[in-house]
């Protein structure tokens, strides 16, 4: 099993990409997810390709471009593959509409599945593959709905994947019972520790969840190809080292 351990560039939002390169580079991570909110936005390639250099010089890899496509009708996603193909990112994070899949009438349904099979072409054209983000206030927001989703879509496997987290409030039976239905079209993961609901806690403070997580991955037929960490407890740098050591322990690393 390898799954490499990078950080999502949002966790540091008020931070530029050269303060973030080299504080993932010390942590010993071995990827970054660019977020395209305020590091990478969409459309310029050129501060794509420059961000792209200073991950790869400090022996980085770009993993993935963190969009925020929402599957609108009119919404393009043609300057967010531009930004991404410029990173080298060969996968972009995108967000399954805007509504809980249990309050989406079917008409939003069908837009939302409708304008992501156009998405999914569109980004296969170009080599690059879709993931979706599994969150709240999405038809992505359970296992269930990712399931049915990706069906209803009908992709092939590895053009439209899923990203998974532990969802707010699941304890850590629940969140892993999430992960095990979703497992085989998991691409990659974040990881953080919010308990009991969005109270940013240290990775440590859910080490029965992370641990038991990594063990759930040791035992699946495909891994997901990253584990990410997003977001620490008060948007902290200095955290960074000690929450990757902590899940390169938990992934079967160097021991902290």
């Amino acid at each position: 099993m390898t799954i490499r351990l990078g950080l999502c560039s949002v966790t540091f939002r008020h931070l530029a990409p050269e303060q973030i390169v080299p504080l993932a580079a010390e942590a010993g991570l071995e990827v970054i997810e660019w977020g395209g909110d305020v590091h990478v936005p969409p459309g310029d390639p050129e501060r794509a390709t420059q961000v792209a250099a200073r991950t790869r010089d400090a022996g980085l890899d770009v993993c993935s471009y963190g969009s925020y496509f929402r599957a609108g009708a009119d919404e393009p996603l043609t300057p967010i593959l531009d930004s991404a193909q410029a990173l080298g990112a060969d996968r972009v994070r995108i967000w399954a509409g805007d509504v809980d899949s249990g309050d989406a009438t079917p008409a939003q349904y069908a837009r939302v599945v409708g304008r992501l099979k156009d998405a999914v072409a569109e980004a296969s054209a170009r080599q690059i593959s879709l993931a979706l983000e599994f969150h709240r206030g999405t038809l992505a927001d359970n296992p269930d709905a990712v399931l049915r989703l990706l069906a209803g879509v009908g992709a092939a496997p590895e053009a439209l994947t899923t990203y998974w987290q532990p969802s707010v409030g699941a304890d850590d039976a629940a969140a892993l019972d999430e992960y095990r239905a979703v497992a085989a079209h998991t691409s990659a993961v974040h990881a953080f520790s919010w308990w009991p609901q969005t109270q940013r806690l240290l990775l440590e403070e859910r080490e029965s969840l992370w641990r038991r997580f990594f063990e759930a991955v040791g035992a699946a037929q495909a891994p997901p190809r990253e584990v990410l960490l997003e977001f620490v407890r008060d948007d902290h740098p200095a955290l960074l080292a000690s929450e990757a050591a902590t899940l390169r322990s938990y992934a079967g690393g160097t021991p902290r």
